[in-house]
């Protein structure tokens, strides 16, 4: 019989040595395909990997175009003049002026759940020592614009009144904050608190704040304005117990400067950075489940990490993403690291400046595409890992 290969005649093998040969052969093949396998999965990951760098969120799904709007139509508005200890109702829609000062003054939204609000804060100032300033009980959605500086404080311990209402500004539903001036809000407790969706498009909003200086419940969402926020905690905090897609930031603009106890920004979901400028000192400066830089300046002064991806949402993989921005961080001695995830990390552009211990500490993979990397003043092409014990390794750039 004429065997596999010209000239050579095909033996037939029989008994132990042929069944030997057989299995060796079959092993050699199998791992063969197995490595094959493995090397094209890694391609994969590694592709889909460089495909996340299209944002996480779009600014035209996120602000509508009165959100955006910096003045409101005054037409037909019906004005206040606040007075001590006498509280105000408002429970329809329409546009409500709110000017003079006070004390012992609680704004009361309670209108219809399709009705939309718009509170104009013309200059109004209200102190109060145990309730908030403005209370949004229902409503479909209120706007508060302010026209003319103003100023709230809560100088106390908030009372609970079925349910505490623990902000300055209290809203169970969702709020947007804009215009022209000024607003300074004080706080023994937290300093704006919304149990929905929280916008700012506008205006000069400074709080200072003994726990967090700005909450919501399902997002925050920043366009423009200025914001200085001192908070006893944090700085900016998201959470939603029920769905753990929410409860994330996004900033596209504006300017933030944040000095808190404990995290400059915190989500429970997603920290989404597109532009703006922010310089934030802190315990930690932002902590999220996935935190995608696309733009902007962001410098931060942090006790412990820099940017730190946790595993606080189901929704997502821990991962830093950075696609562009200016990023500087600077961390004090100690076991702290600039840049941490206990995902993964990918770096598809922007510069990257970081100053520490460790610059970089992630537990799953890193992927440099491009970009610039200082590691503590020195350029590097690659992803160094801090590991535990003090040992580094790294993933370099293609």
């Amino acid at each position: 019989m004429i065997g596999p290969y010209p000239g050579k005649t095909k033996r037939r093998k029989t008994g132990a040595r042929h069944g030997t040969e057989r299995m060796a052969w079959t092993m050699k093949r199998f791992f063969r395909l197995f490595s094959l396998a493995a090397a094209l999965c890694m391609v994969f990951v590694f592709t889909a990997s460089a495909e996340t760098a299209a944002p996480i969120y779009s600014a035209e799904d996120l602000f509508t175009s009165r959100d955006l709007k910096q003045t409101a139509d005054l037409a037909g508005a019906v004005a206040y003049t606040v007075s001590d200890g006498e509280d105000i109702h408002i429970a329809s829609s329409g546009v409500y002026v709110l000017t003079g000062t006070a004390a012992e003054v609680t704004v009361y939204v309670e209108a219809g759940k399709d009705d939309k609000v718009q509170l104009v804060l013309d200059g109004v100032s209200i102190t109060n020592a145990a309730s908030p300033a403005i209370w949004v009980k229902t409503a479909d959605k209120v706007f508060m614009t302010v026209s003319g500086d103003s100023a709230l404080a809560v100088t106390g311990d908030f009372t609970a009144d079925g349910g505490k209402a623990d902000g300055v500004i209290f809203s169970k539903t969702d709020l947007t904050l804009n215009g022209t001036a000024a607003l300074t809000i004080a706080s023994a407790g937290n300093g704006i608190v919304c149990k929905d969706d929280l916008k700012i498009t506008g205006g000069a909003v400074t709080v200072t704040a003994k726990s967090k200086a700005i909450e919501a419940n399902d997002s925050i969402r920043i366009s423009d304005g200025t914001l200085v926020l001192t908070a006893g905690t944090d700085g900016l905090h998201t959470e939603n117990d029920e769905d753990d897609a929410k409860g994330y930031v996004y900033i596209g603009g504006g300017s933030l400067t944040i000095q808190a106890g404990d995290d400059g920004i915190h989500a429970a979901s997603v920290v989404q950075i597109d532009g703006g400028s922010l310089a934030i000192k802190a315990g930690e400066g932002i902590e999220g489940t996935y935190i995608q830089i696309n733009g902007g300046t962001v410098n931060i002064q942090s006790a412990d990490d820099g940017i730190n991806a946790a595993r606080k949402s189901g929704a997502y993989t821990p991962t830093v993403e950075i696609n562009g921005g200016e990023i500087t961080v600077v961390m004090a001695s100690g076991d702290t690291d600039g840049i941490d995830s206990n995902g993964n990390i990918i770096v598809n552009g922007g510069v990257i400046s970081v100053t520490g211990n460790s610059t970089f500490d992630y537990d799953g993979y890193a992927q440099y595409n491009g970009g610039t990397i200082i590691a503590n003043g020195q350029q590097i092409s690659y992803i160094p890992n801090q590991m535990m014990g003090g040992g580094r390794r790294g993933v370099r750039g293609r």
